[in-house]
Formats: C-alpha cells, sequence, structure tokens
C-alpha cells in the first residue's frame, strides 16, 4: 500500500508539491467521508481524489474498489491513462480499465467475469451495467465513486441519471465513499448535498487561492456605432493570426460548431504551412483523437475548437486560448481560459474577439464578474419522471427489487426525495402497463411484478432497453461518409435534406460535394469552389443572469470614460450616439424605446435578461396587447433585449406598459403567448424516448429519421392528451417547455424585477445603436423584402451613421420625448 511518504517522492521527482487540499482530501477519505473537491482547473483535483483511494488500496487482488466517471466518453482513455500511471508510479499495483460505448465485446466479457480494481465509466455505461443481475456481487466491495467535472453533470438529466445510479450502489456498499470534482461552479454547498443525497454529511474541500486569469481583448481597428451580430467575427483574422503567431500554440475556442467550421478554414487559408486542427461534438471519434493527441504531443500549432475541448484533458502544451464571440457565461470564459497553463501555479491567459460591438460589454463584464467571484450556479433538477421510469426498468432487469426497495432507494437522492405516492403509483402503473391510453399496447408492458419483486420476462423489450440506457438525445444526425467509406463525422438529417446531389458543403474541414444519401448515410466526395456551412440547432446561448448584471452595471458606466476598461472605452462611439439619441441601460431602469417607420409601430425593450428570457417577454407582451384589440406582431430577440413590431401599437404610458409586465396570470398566459402544446410536443419528442415510449431502431438497420421518430412520438403525444389528459410525462413535457426553452423562472423574476423599476419611455425618429441589431436580426430571420437583406442593412446604416456623424457631439438633433415612472 502507498504512503504518504511515497507521494511526497513521487512528487519531488516531477517537480511538484503537494497543497494543503489534497492533504484534506486524503485525510477526510480515509476517515469514511464523502465530498466535493472544488480548486481550479489545473490545480491537481484529480490526484487529490486519486491517490486517496490508492493510499487506502491493498494489492492487485482486490475486487473492484473505485468507479470513476467521467461525463465525457472522448476523455475517458485519457483519464483512465492518467489514472494507471499514477498506480503504477506509486506501486498500488491497481489495473485501471475502461467501460464506455466504445469498449470492445473482448473487454466487456472479461469484466463480467473479473472486473478491475479500478473502472472509468460514463453515466450510461454505469446504468446499464446495474441492469446485469450476474454483476451485482461485484459492486458489494465497492469503495468509492469519484465524478469527475460534476458541474457538468449538475443541472442536466444526466445528473439526474447520475443521482439515480449512485442511490444503488449506496444500497449495495452501504459504506461507499462517494466524492465530486469541480471547477468552476457558483452553488457549491448545493451541489455537494446533490452529489452525496439527502441527509448525507458532505466535506467541500477547496483548493488553492483562485488561478490567476488574465483576459484580454482585441479591439477592433474601428467601431462601427451600429453593430450587426457577426459583423466583427472574420475581419478581425489579421489581428487573430497576429495573436497566434505570438504563441507556441493555442485554441481557438468558437461557441457553435458552424463558427468553429469557418475560423477553421480561415485559419488555414492564412496560415497554409501551419498544422493546425479541428475539434467539435459532431466530428467523427477518430479524428478528434488525433487532434487530442496532436495537442499533448505539441503536433499542432493550433485547434479550432467549441466547448468538446472544454473539459478534461491535460494540455500542458497549450499556452493561450482565444475565446471568438462573446462567452455568455462567466464559469464558460474560466473553464476555456484554464485550458492555457494547466498546471498549478501557471496563470491561464485567454484572448477574447468580439463578433459585435457589443460584445466588448461582455468581456469587460467577465473580467470584473471574475475578480469578484460571480461564478454561475447549476441548477439540479427534480421530479424527472422519464428518466425515473428508466430507471425503474433498469433495475427491474435484474428481478432483485422490490417496488418498495427501489422507492427507499431513491427517496435517498435529492432529485426524487418527496416524491409524493401518486407520482410513485403513476411511474409503477407506467412501466407496467404503459397507463391508462396505451395499456392495450403489450409493448408498453414492461414490468411485471412475481414474487414481491419487479422482473423484465420479455427478451426483446430487455435487449431494446439496454441499448436505449441514457438520457442523451439529439436531434437526428446523418453520418457523413466518403462513398469509399471514410467517416466525418455527422450533421443533422434537416441540413442534408436541404441538399442536392452535387451540393457542395464544407465540413471537418474540408469541401465535399453531396452524391447520395442511404440508410442514414449522405455519401460525399471532394469538391472545390464555394461551400456552404452546416447549422447545428441549439447553438445560440443565452447570456447569464450574472453577467448581463454586470454588463448593465458596465454600461450604466459608460458616461464616466476615465473609469472605464479598455473595451468600454472604445465603446465610446457607440455609447455616445445611444446616450444622445436615447438613453444607457441601467441598473433599476428598464428602457423602453418607441419608433415609427413604414413598416409600423416598433418597441425596442431592453430587460438585458438573456435570450431565452426576452423570447418569452416579448410573446407574452404581444399576447396581453392582442387581448386588448386585434393586433398582429412580429419580434426579434437578442441578449441584451427585443423588439415587437405592429401595424400600430397603443400609445401607452410606464404605468399601462408595467400592467402588462405583471406576473399575474402568467402561469396561463405565456403558455397561450407561444403555442405551448406545439413547444410540448416537440419536448415529448426527447422524453418519449428517454421513457422508452419510442424505440429509435437497431444498430445496422439504418436507424430511424427523424421524421419517423417526430411522427411516433407525435402520435402517442396526440393520444396521451386526449384520452390521459393527467398523463404526468405530458405535463412534464410542458414544464421542462417552459423551464428550459425560455427560463421560465428567471422570467417570472424579471417580471418581478420590473415592477420595482423605473421604465422610461423614448419616442425616437431612427433607429438607436441598441436597436438597430434587433431590427437587422428580423430582417435576417423574417427576409421582409425581395430587396437583399444586406444591401438593405447597409443602406441602413450609411443613413444612421450620416445622421450620427452630421450632429455636434454635445447636442442631438433628434427630437426624443421621454416618459418616466416609478413605481
Amino acid at each position: 500500500m502507498p504512503t504518504i511518504a511515497d507521494v511526497e517522492t513521487w512528487y519531488a521527482a516531477r517537480n511538484w508539491r503537494v497543497f494543503e487540499f489534497q492533504r484534506q482530501c486524503w485525510a477526510a477519505y480515509a476517515a469514511g467521508q464523502s465530498g466535493l473537491i472544488h480548486a481550479p482547473t489545473g490545480a491537481g483535483k484529480t490526484l487529490a481524489a486519486w491517490i486517496a483511494a490508492l493510499l487506502q488500496s491493498r494489492g492487485a487482488d482486490e475486487p473492484l474498489r473505485v468507479l470513476w466517471i467521467t461525463p465525457m466518453r472522448a476523455l475517458a482513455a485519457d483519464t483512465a491513462a492518467g489514472l494507471q500511471q499514477a498506480s503504477d508510479a506509486l506501486g498500488a499495483g491497481w489495473s485501471v480499465e475502461l467501460r464506455t460505448g466504445d469498449t470492445g465485446s473482448a473487454a466487456r466479457a472479461r469484466q463480467r467475469r473479473q472486473m478491475p480494481q479500478a473502472l472509468v465509466t460514463t453515466p450510461e455505461s454505469l446504468s446499464l451495467l446495474l441492469s446485469y443481475a450476474d454483476l451485482i456481487p461485484q459492486f458489494t466491495g465497492l469503495h468509492a465513486v469519484i465524478i469527475d467535472e460534476w458541474h457538468e453533470l449538475l443541472g442536466s438529466k444526466r445528473g439526474v441519471q447520475t443521482e439515480l445510479c449512485l442511490s444503488r450502489l449506496r444500497a449495495l456498499a452501504p459504506s461507499l465513499r462517494t466524492w465530486g470534482l469541480s471547477a468552476t461552479l457558483g452553488n457549491l454547498e448545493q451541489a455537494a448535498r446533490v452529489l452525496v443525497g439527502v441527509d448525507r454529511t458532505a466535506q467541500i474541500v477547496a483548493g488553492v487561492s483562485p488561478k490567476h486569469t488574465v483576459i484580454e481583448t482585441l479591439l477592433p481597428p474601428a467601431i462601427q456605432r451600429f453593430p450587426w451580430a457577426g459583423h466583427l467575427g472574420l475581419p478581425q483574422l489579421p489581428q487573430v493570426i497576429e495573436a497566434l503567431n505570438a504563441a507556441c500554440s493555442s485554441l481557438v475556442f468558437t461557441n457553435t460548431r458552424a463558427q468553429a467550421e469557418r475560423w477553421f478554414d480561415a485559419i488555414g487559408a492564412a496560415l497554409p504551412d501551419w498544422p493546425i486542427g479541428l475539434h467539435h461534438g459532431s466530428l467523427d471519434a477518430g479524428m478528434r483523437r488525433d487532434v487530442e493527441a496532436g495537442i499533448k504531443t505539441g503536433a499542432l500549432r493550433a485547434v479550432v475548437a467549441t466547448s468538446s475541448l472544454d473539459l478534461g484533458v491535460d494540455f500542458t502544451p497549450v499556452d493561450q486560448v482565444i475565446q471568438i464571440g462573446g462567452p455568455k457565461g462567466v464559469a464558460r470564459l474560466l473553464q476555456r481560459a484554464g485550458r492555457s497553463g494547466h498546471q498549478p501555479g501557471q496563470t491561464s491567459r485567454i484572448v477574447c474577439v468580439p463578433t459585435m460591438a457589443l460584445e466588448l460589454a461582455e468581456f469587460a463584464a467577465a473580467r470584473r464578474a471574475a475578480g469578484a467571484g460571480l461564478i454561475e450556479a447549476r441548477t439540479p433538477l427534480r421530479h424527472c419522471l422519464d428518466v425515473l421510469a428508466q430507471h425503474v426498468v433498469t433495475l427491474a432487469l435484474t428481478s432483485s427489487l422490490s417496488a418498495d426497495q427501489l422507492r427507499a432507494e431513491i427517496n435517498g437522492t435529492h432529485a426524487y426525495h418527496g416524491l409524493g405516492d401518486a407520482e410513485w403509483a403513476w411511474v409503477l402503473d407506467f412501466v407496467m402497463r404503459g397507463g391508462s391510453a396505451l395499456a392495450a399496447y403489450p409493448q408498453y408492458r414492461k414490468v411485471v411484478e412475481r414474487d414481491g419483486l419487479l422482473h423484465v420476462d420479455d427478451a426483446t423489450l430487455a435487449r431494446r432497453h439496454r441499448m436505449a440506457v441514457g438520457t442523451i438525445v439529439s436531434d437526428s444526425m446523418m453520418r457523413v461518409s466518403y462513398q469509399r467509406g471514410a467517416s466525418l463525422g455527422s450533421v443533422e438529417e434537416s441540413f442534408v435534406a436541404r441538399l442536392k446531389p452535387g451540393d457542395g458543403f464544407f465540413f471537418a474541414g474540408r469541401r465535399v460535394a453531396l452524391v447520395r444519401v442511404r440508410d442514414m448515410v449522405a455519401y460525399v466526395k471532394p469538391a472545390t469552389g464555394s461551400s456552404v456551412i452546416p447549422r447545428w440547432m441549439g447553438g445560440r446561448m443565452p447570456l447569464s443572469s450574472e453577467l448581463a448584471g454586470v454588463v448593465r452595471e458596465l454600461l450604466a458606466e459608460g458616461d464616466h470614460t476615465d473609469a472605464a476598461s479598455p473595451e468600454l472605452t472604445a465603446l465610446q462611439p457607440l455609447l455616445s450616439v445611444q446616450r444622445r439619441w436615447s438613453a444607457l441601460p441601467e441598473p433599476g431602469l428598464l428602457l423602453v424605446e418607441r419608433m415609427r417607420s413604414r413598416e409600423g409601430h416598433h418597441w425596442f425593450v431592453y430587460p438585458m435578461a438573456g435570450r431565452h428570457v426576452h423570447e418569452g417577454l416579448s410573446a407574452l407582451l404581444a399576447y396581453r396587447l392582442a387581448q386588448r384589440a386585434p393586433l398582429t406582431c412580429s419580434f426579434s430577440v437578442n441578449d441584451y433585449g427585443f423588439e415587437l413590431l405592429a401595424r400600430t401599437l397603443p400609445d401607452l404610458d410606464a404605468d399601462g406598459l408595467r400592467a402588462l409586465l405583471s406576473t399575474d396570470r402568467l402561469e396561463h398566459d405565456l403558455p397561450a403567448s407561444i403555442n405551448a402544446s406545439e413547444m410540448a410536443k416537440r419536448r415529448f419528442r426527447e422524453i418519449a424516448r428517454i421513457a422508452g415510449l419510442v424505440f429509435d431502431g437497431y444498430p445496422g438497420s439504418g436507424g430511424k429519421t427523424v421524421k419517423q421518430i417526430q411522427a411516433s412520438s407525435g402520435l402517442i403525444y396526440d393520444v396521451l392528451a386526449r384520452y390521459d389528459p393527467d398523463n404526468r410525462l405530458t405535463a412534464q413535457a410542458l414544464r421542462e417547455a417552459l423551464e428550459q426553452q425560455l427560463d421560465y423562472q428567471r422570467l417570472r423574476d424579471s417580471l418581478q424585477q420590473m415592477q420595482s423599476e423605473q421604465i422610461r419611455l423614448i419616442d425616437v425618429d431612427r433607429l438607436t445603436p441598441l436597436g438597430f441589431p434587433l431590427w437587422a436580426d428580423r430582417l435576417n430571420q423574417h427576409r421582409v423584402s425581395s430587396e437583399g437583406v444586406s444591401e438593405r442593412v447597409a443602406r441602413m446604416l450609411e443613413e444612421l451613421e450620416a445622421a450620427a456623424q452630421s450632429e455636434p457631439a454635445a447636442t442631438s438633433t433628434t427630437r426624443r420625448r421621454r416618459v418616466s415612472s416609478r413605481a
């Protein structure tokens, strides 16, 4: 068994030092405690948890002792290699193996007979392991479960699935320790309680003092006073190339996969002799592994990536990170910055590149928020009945539990603590009969109760269930392969459906042309010439509450240029025009601009609450206006506000507008304003797949198309809505649609805040710098004219710039009427 002296000797040989938080973790583990290790990226969390387990080892003849759960299958091999290296160096004699969806059949069979001392796995694979009765004895001697990147699981259904797996393991091994590793997280105490389960004590081990992170911004040579989303991106390529040349190796992070493809192409064209890589979640796994290896060995000078490289891998050679576009959250920016200087004591450095002028304020706000420790919380989910139904079937496959025993286990989780009798009875009825509306169909009668235990007797249903275990549900993807078979990755089926044979597109860093589509595979060939770039759904992230609040503060301080950051100083031309023509948003103030044009009446409202909230607010406001008089509205949103456009809008004062923004009847008006039933039906597709109501098909069968899955889940939704109105999964679909797509709680909080804020109504004669991007985005979305959008935007830009330049800086030729009111 290794000793602490052995660890200190090993550290010294590598010029490391043992941190106090690591000693605290080792002592807590030795005392049988559980908890959460919170430390900056690269501070030594992994070794703190792993060495704690190795210090209690007894040798190579031990059975399974540690389960190491990673949220990303792609990082499992790298994690396992690092753990094995430490075990060998300290002479623990432990074997570390992988168990993921990529594990081969021979390794799976060997593990069924005898597990290694430590197993690196994912939540999905762990859930699958718990479905086999013959593996139960191997879990009874388990000492610890260590969950890497706990903040990435918390707040998601994968986190709920992990909670359920932990509840089962604690029942099998009552003295089990649970340790989580996390870096950027705002709600530590709650995260620790969710991790260890209710009525259990959690130790929070704080790592070394916050890592020093340098946040810089590449300021554009000139700031347009009327920004248009995306126009500042690639035009800054020369400055980005200069930054890349100044570093030995760099990671270039983007917020979307389409943006990553575009920047990889541009950087490759500008630096044709450089070895660079592309990494995002839709690329072939082999291609991603090659890129990861190239980073670690230093073979690649630069890699363009999305959040697929946010986590886990120790990229020691990388000395610079570049962020393209606004970070949208403080935690995200710090997590990405931590990919550089990924060792204790080193400084992380991130260079930020705005894609629109207002993102300069986001970068300045992120720097201030990081300095003040304002990190976003991850809210854990409660009572996800689709995940619970899947878990009940999973454990019923072992034929070893009664319904009462299973309920006692799940009651120890945060996700299902206090689950009502009616909800539990509904879940049991759902897995046994399919509920009242589906009871006549045998494929929904999965679980039977016999001799007091839950069983799954149908072998076909059992096989289908094991194939579908997990909560990762994405839009139907179509594999992209060359005609000779080499796979490039996958794109959404809806994108390929718009292409004709011969059409070119840019994917995986290369230009290809579609040849044919067969069995959910898009066969392509190399191509030249212009190409479109696929767009994946869900690419637009909302501004976090923490970051939005600081942005509002900074904009309010825009009047005081002597105290401004470099970003705000650069924004002064924009802020000056906004201040002269209207006003700047500030804490305690809701700014509303009203304008008339040949299109109709415009309201520009700036709650500064993030894109998702603004989607709900704009729809809610339009709905409530339409209840007073017939009205047809169109709207556009961004992170800073929303535009409402109609042929005629009422001339309300501030108190009248405040009444429309009340929380009264919100639970009725919001669903009515957004066609919530249609939103719920789309959300139900994911719930139906998790709960086992639809089956995607067997491997090699080509799989179901997205249209088939939508049709199946849509039909089931309609049946349940009509014949089972109290069905809890359809109710869950509506709740999730509101909470996740519109950020319902944040929307309600915003409405409540508006009731105490001053509302400033300003009539303007022309688009302001804050209103212009909303107007331009609406044109781009709705194609309101046969005239090219770019030409129309360019002409409007010319008119607005001419107006801004023609007036003296100290005065305004634009007439405006202010109407203010306080609650």
